[in-house]
């Protein structure tokens, strides 16, 4: 698992190969990850963008960006966690996601990044 906190605000993220749509003869890697946001602040946050750098190990790189995640703009109150899963496809078997959300505190409206910990993305059978 990797953690990161921010400003009270930790990302914890897991990660899984999913074999059964993944095509490797097609270079077709498909992985999903699992996020938990935690809000150990003393500020009720919303969540409201998030932004990923995606690294094939063939030096390709991709950016997504945009509101929210898998459609939510979650609010956490002190203490309340949020938790999604999401995927990803590479063209290769390694590689690895990092990445920031932007958070506003409610009670005042400022608005912060959170780093989302750098996780890399491999097949099983890569880790032998």
């Amino acid at each position: 698992m990797d953690t990161k906190t921010t400003q009270g605000v930790t990302v914890n993220v897991t990660t899984n190969y999913l074999p059964d749509y993944s095509s490797p003869a097609q270079q077709h890697f498909v992985f999903a990850y699992k996020i938990t946001i935690r809000n150990n602040s003393e500020f009720t946050v919303k969540l409201l963008r998030r932004h990923w750098h995606i690294f094939d190990s063939n030096n390709e790189v991709r950016e997504v960006e945009g509101e929210g995640v898998v459609g939510q703009q979650p609010v956490l109150e002190p203490g309340e966690s949020h938790q999604y899963v999401s995927g990803c496809n590479l063209k290769t078997s390694i590689g690895k996601m990092s990445g920031t959300y932007l958070m506003e505190r409610l009670v005042d409206g400022r608005q912060f990044h959170v780093v989302i910990p750098e996780f890399t993305l491999i097949i099983p059978y890569k880790l032998n």
